[in-house]
């Protein structure tokens, strides 16, 4: 809570997903006021219709690399869940050839590691949310599989298991059997995987809902937000962020924290500053749940698609395209999408009512989300971006720190240290 010796701070979050709203309610927990700005609606990017999982436990990086022996095929099948357009963009072409760099057993190891414990806290600030607020957002604590169609695969999976259990994650090595033993709605499938990692304990829940209800406890609480209105600028004095430009005028605060996801590069780089950030474009389907359908979460690895229960519904969510900011719905990849449901889920039938989206995932190479100031930043401005697929997993505790380094950054003791290094 609010440390009472320093006087309460004005805050202006930019951007209002699941990673901005959860940092407002951080400070607002804190004891700042704060305001909102998104050019859109709360939830309306990449939190709108994502795969809904809470992954706190199984947080294997995409920089993985297993990722070398898969690489062939990802780039050239036709149906392959990643795709890459390249394109006339330094960003991407950068992004592309660090991510590489990043697939080596060490920085896995490292990422898993870090990501492990974010997401420790982060599932604590979020449990503490529904323990303290009435919030409807279909949360759920199943657990999940995550299926492996080969040998190999499996073989590699066990050893993140490993690595993952040593750090007191729980989980197990089962066989198709067993995971249908777990979950029955897998019957039709199970001659078509190797083995299933289950992680009991994980969760899910619809994070469009998440924000909704953050939107309504923050606005409640006398947060101020900005809607339809694009951050065009950052305007800089005495190495500091004076204010946020905007089409409807300048936005005002002692602090600003970039919660833009995949937008946040752009605002950052007129500053002289590098987020190495970059959208990886996803699909889902939302699709009404039948008896046929599963409760607890899966993971089709080779696919590289979601199933979570939210609620009467069933999301569908997957692939990964290095595109650009293109979110335009791709038909073919709606259908993959249902193909993936009608391969795994046999016994579900066929719905008409199929709700498509698509979004940006705000990527790093290694997958570790860009948290707090950047080496040469102004002193006031804070960044909460970068989380990949675990944007709604990694959102709290990503909250937590970043208000806690910007309440720190602000301290008496602070202050004099800055004085004296002047």
């Amino acid at each position: 809570m609010h440390n009472r010796s320093q006087p309460p701070l004005h805050v202006c979050v930019l951007g209002a997903g699941i990673v901005g709203l959860a940092t407002a309610w951080q400070l607002l927990r804190d004891g700042h006021a704060v305001t909102v700005v998104d050019s859109a609606q709360a939830g309306s990017g990449a939190s709108a219709a994502n795969g809904a999982q809470l992954s706190y436990a199984y947080v294997q990086p995409l920089a993985d690399p297993g990722i070398w022996r898969q690489l062939p095929k990802l780039l050239l099948a036709s149906d392959s869940p990643l795709k890459l357009r390249p394109q006339m963009d330094p960003q991407q072409w950068a992004w592309g050839l660090q991510f590489l760099a990043a697939c080596r057993a060490s920085v896995s190891a490292n990422t898993t590691t870090a990501l492990l414990t974010l997401a420790a806290e982060s599932r604590a600030g979020f449990e503490r949310l529904l323990a303290q607020e009435n919030i409807d957002c279909d949360f759920s604590t199943t657990g999940k599989l995550v299926l492996h169609s080969d040998e190999a695969g499996f073989a590699a999976a066990r050893r993140q298991m490993d690595l993952q259990r040593a750090l007191g994650t729980v989980q197990h090595a089962l066989s198709p059997t067993e995971a249908v033993a777990v979950e029955p709605a897998l019957s039709g499938y199970a001659a078509r995987f190797a083995g299933a990692i289950h992680t009991p304990g994980e969760c899910a829940a619809d994070c469009f809902k998440v924000c909704q209800e953050l939107q309504r406890l923050l606005q409640a609480r006398g947060v101020r937000f900005i809607f339809n209105t694009p951050v065009t600028r950052l305007v800089r004095s005495k190495g500091r962020i004076h204010s946020a430009e905007t089409p409807n005028g300048p936005i005002e605060a002692d602090a600003f924290v970039v919660a833009l996801g995949s937008a946040s590069q752009a605002l950052a780089r007129p500053l002289g500053l590098n987020v190495p950030v970059y959208p990886l474009k996803g699909y889902s389907i939302t699709l009404p749940a039948t008896a046929a359908s599963p409760r607890v979460n899966v993971t089709d690895v080779s696919r590289k698609v979601v199933f979570a229960r939210i609620g009467e519904r069933l999301r569908v969510a997957g692939m990964a395209e290095l595109v650009g900011h293109d979110r335009t719905i791709d038909p073919g990849r709606i259908q993959s999408l249902l193909a993936s449901v009608r391969d795994v889920f046999p016994q579900m039938e066929p719905s008409a009512e199929v709700s498509p989206w698509a979004g940006l995932r705000p990527a790093t190479p290694t997958g570790l989300p860009v948290l707090g100031r950047l080496r040469g930043s102004p002193s006031n401005l804070f960044f909460n971006t970068g989380h990949g697929a675990l944007g709604f997993t990694l959102a709290f505790g990503s909250a937590e720190r970043v208000a806690r380094e910007l309440s720190a950054s602000f301290s008496p003791a602070a202050a004099g240290l800055a004085a004296c290094s002047v």
